[in-house]
C-alpha cells in the first residue's frame, strides 16, 4: 500500500464509524441479532423437514452443525438441540404451526431490511418505494435460496461419500483427499456466508447498489466475521466471566452476543458500501467526505 493511502484509509474508516453511530448502528445490530435468534431455529427446522424428503436427515443436521458453528461459535450445540427437538415434535405442529414457523423464520430478514433502509438512507436521493408484496415475499425468496444451497451441498456430500465407498471397494483404500472433506466443507460454508452477505448488500437495500461493491463488501464482512468468530471461541473458552455473572442463562447471553457481533459486522459493511455509493453519485473520490465539501450553489 502506498504510504499516502494510510491517512485516507484512516479518515474514511473514522467517517464510516461516525456515520454508523449516527445511524444508531449498535442499536440496529441488537435488533437484528435478536431477530436472528428468533428465526434461526424455525428456519433450520423447516429446511431439514422439507429437504429430508430428498436427502438423509442426519446428513442435513451435520451440514447445519457447520453453519451453526459459524453463527454461534461458542454454543452451536444449543441451537442444534433446539432444532432437533422441534424436528422430533413435527407431527404435533400442524398446518397452523407451520405457518407460525414460516412467519418466525422471516423475522431476521425483515428486521435486516429495515436496518439497511436506515443505513442506506441519504438526503440527496429519493429512492422508489418498494412494493408491499416484494417486501413480504423477499424473506421467503432468501429462504428458498438457502434451502437450494443446502440441498446442493447435501447432494455434493452424498456424491463424495459414494465415490469414497466405491473407491475403497475397488482399491481397498480411501479416496485421495477424502481426509480433506471437513476443511472443504468449512471452506464451502465460508463461501456460502460470503455469497449470503453479498446478496443481502445487493438485494435488500431499496437503493441501487453496484454488484462489485456488494461482492467486495460481502467478502470483507465474511472474512472479518471468520476472524471475529475465532476470537470469540477463544474468549468464551478461556477468558469470559459470562457464566459467573449470568449463571443459568449464560448460554443464551453468549449466543445473543455472538449474533449481535455478527450483525454489527454486517451493518458496518453496509455502511462502508453506503458511503462509497454516496461518493459515486456525487462524482467524488472515495476518500473525500461530501459533508465537508464547500457549498458552491444555493438553490
Amino acid at each position: 500500500m502506498h504510504p499516502s493511502h494510510s491517512p485516507r484509509l484512516l479518515t474514511f474508516a473514522l467517517r464510516v464509524l461516525s456515520a454508523f453511530l449516527r445511524n444508531r448502528g449498535i442499536l440496529l445490530a441488537g435488533g437484528v441479532g435478536y431477530n436472528i435468534l428468533l428465526s434461526i431455529i424455525p428456519l433450520f427446522a423447516l429446511l431439514v423437514v422439507l429437504l429430508s424428503h430428498l436427502v438423509d436427515e442426519g446428513q442435513l443436521l451435520e451440514l447445519l452443525a457447520i453453519q451453526a458453528h459459524h453463527l454461534a461459535p461458542a454454543h452451536a450445540d444449543l441451537l442444534l438441540d433446539a432444532v432437533r427437538g422441534l424436528i422430533d415434535s413435527r407431527d404435533g405442529v400442524g398446518a397452523l404451526g407451520l405457518v407460525v414457523l414460516l412467519l418466525f423464520s422471516s423475522f431476521a430478514f425483515r428486521m435486516l431490511e429495515d436496518a439497511l433502509a436506515i443505513i442506506f438512507h441519504a438526503p440527496d436521493i429519493h429512492p422508489p418505494q418498494r412494493s408491499f408484496w416484494v417486501s413480504v415475499l423477499l424473506p421467503y425468496a432468501f429462504m428458498l435460496v438457502l434451502g437450494a444451497a443446502l440441498l446442493a451441498l447435501s447432494l455434493l456430500a452424498s456424491l463424495v461419500s459414494a465415490l469414497d465407498a466405491f473407491w475403497q471397494t475397488l482399491f481397498q483404500r480411501p479416496l485421495p483427499l477424502a481426509g480433506l472433506s471437513g476443511p472443504m466443507l468449512n471452506l464451502v460454508s465460508f463461501l456460502g456466508v460470503f455469497a449470503l452477505f453479498g446478496a443481502i448488500y445487493k438485494v435488500l437495500p431499496v437503493v441501487r447498489v453496484a454488484l462489485g461493491r456488494a461482492l467486495v463488501g460481502g467478502f470483507v464482512a465474511a472474512l472479518l466475521w471468520e476472524g471475529v468468530r475465532l476470537l470469540l471461541l477463544f474468549y468464551f473458552a478461556n477468558l469470559s466471566l459470562v457464566n459467573v455473572v449470568y449463571g443459568s442463562v449464560a448460554t443464551l447471553i453468549v449466543v445473543l452476543l455472538s449474533l449481535e457481533v455478527g450483525a454489527i459486522i454486517l451493518l458496518l459493511g453496509a455502511q462502508v458500501i453506503a458511503e462509497l455509493e454516496h461518493n459515486a453519485r456525487l462524482g467524488l473520490p472515495w476518500h473525500i467526505d461530501p459533508r465537508r465539501q464547500p457549498v458552491t450553489r444555493v438553490e
